[in-house]
């Protein structure tokens, strides 16, 4: 079916008249609900990732991107077939979260640094949930337990590097980018030139980059803002309408019989549309339900991201021509990865853990049953230690296998 198909046109139009009817007829529901994603963005999405995307642009226009690039050549290109700048997309994607990969690559493919195949590839495994949601939200929030966050977030970064390795040979044939820098200078020197060359093309004035970086962090951060909103109204319109609840049961017919515990599926729907509110359902599913199954569904649920996420990601790329439909089929493989890595290593770190309690205690301690609150700046310290610290292993571990390939050649 074509995108301008009769059909889809008239299947869009229908859903959305019905749409309009719903709020129509649940108008105090949904002004609630946009309250409520009104205050997320507000209080939680807009300070932690407008700093990250500022200083991403900044970095960009200072020829920082194309220095760290360089470096990290000979990781990026073997490992993940992009080129060396994908490594600063995977830094800050990994420690800011969704949607911030998708914004980085699109500066990249715009600036011309990546290919449209090597950004396909590179917005498929960066686009992360953030250390801070998955640790603190989910897993002590949601979940009550500290050991939780450890078994969240190994196998939801970890299925995403497996992802990355695996959409390398995403469009094998394609036409890849060229080194940044290829000369016989020693690679730290090539990374200054590339760096200084970077900055001279670029030609702006500090004072206009930190203008044009904060403009363009504010129009990215009231779209993200926008999709939340709605996301939470129609989120809410379905389940007064008893859809999502439709939706749960029909669903839960039809994964009984492969022996999937029917109590998910009521989590599965609604982390379809909102990544908190599916890893919030799959935390109370009944206590007959084993912990390596929510943990399971909740790793899942955090790597598909959610259809609020997926929407904000379409819109940042539909300024360049990287396609859609690899980054979905990515976000549905990196949901299964992450599921059947979770049932993997339940076992080894959950003994892990046993063996380091000081005392005899649960292997899963219950921490306070309450979302940590951390301040703006706490936030930003976090996360950009994090980016830093997975900056540094990248860099150690290129630089390394950079020398190996120069002690081969000799």
């Amino acid at each position: 079916m074509s995108r301008h198909s009769p059909v889809l046109t008239l299947l869009l139009a229908i859903s959305t008249v019905f749409i309009v009817i719903a709020l129509i007829a649940y108008s105090q529901i949904s002004f609630e609900a946009a309250v409520r994603g009104l205050k997320i963005w507000w209080e939680v999405v807009f300070p932690s990732t407008l700093p990250f995307i500022v200083l991403s642009e900044v970095l960009m226009g200072l020829g920082v991107v194309h220095f760290v690039g360089v470096l990290l050549e000979p990781l990026m290109r073997p490992l993940f077939n992009v080129p060396g700048t994908g490594g600063f997309v995977l830094a800050m994607g990994f420690s800011s979260g969704y949607p911030v990969a998708a914004k980085l690559t699109t500066r990249l493919r715009l600036q011309g640094n990546v290919t449209k195949a090597e950004g396909e590839r590179l917005v498929s495994f960066t686009t992360t949930g953030d250390p801070l949601f998955v640790m603190g939200a989910v897993a002590i929030g949601f979940f009550h337990s500290e050991q939780m966050g450890v078994i969240l977030a190994l196998t939801h970064y970890l299925s995403a590097v497996l992802m990355g390795v695996i959409y390398r040979f995403h469009a094998p044939f394609a036409i890849t980018s060229a080194p940044l820098e290829k000369n016989s200078l020693p690679l730290p020197l090539r990374a200054l030139q590339a760096m200084h060359r970077a900055r001279i093309r670029d030609r702006r004035p500090f004072g206009k980059l930190m203008g044009e970086a904060v403009q363009s962090a504010l129009n990215t951060l009231l779209m993200i803002g926008g999709f939340i909103i709605v996301f939470s109204v129609l989120i809410q319109l379905f389940s007064t309408i008893h859809l999502t609840q439709i939706i749960s049961t029909l669903l839960s017919i039809f994964l009984g019989p492969f022996g999937f515990p029917p109590a998910f599926s009521q989590a599965i729907v609604a982390g379809l549309f909102e990544v908190t509110l599916g890893a919030q359902a799959a935390s109370i599913v009944p206590n007959d339900v084993s912990l390596v199954w929510k943990a399971a569904i909740a790793s899942a649920i955090l790597s598909w991201g959610g259809l609020s996420v997926h929407a904000q990601v379409a819109s940042i790329l539909s300024e360049t021509d990287i396609r859609v439909a690899p980054y979905l089929i990515a976000r549905s493989l990196h949901a299964l990865l992450a599921a059947i890595l979770t049932f993997v290593l339940w076992g080894p770190l959950a003994t892990v853990s046993s063996w380091f309690a000081e005392k005899a205690v649960p292997v899963f301690v219950h921490a306070k049953a309450e979302i940590p609150a951390t301040s703006w700046w706490e936030t930003f310290l976090l996360s950009g230690g994090l980016a830093i610290g997975v900056g540094a292993i990248l860099l150690c571990t290129s630089l390394t296998l950079s020398h190996m390939n120069r002690s081969k050649t000799r």
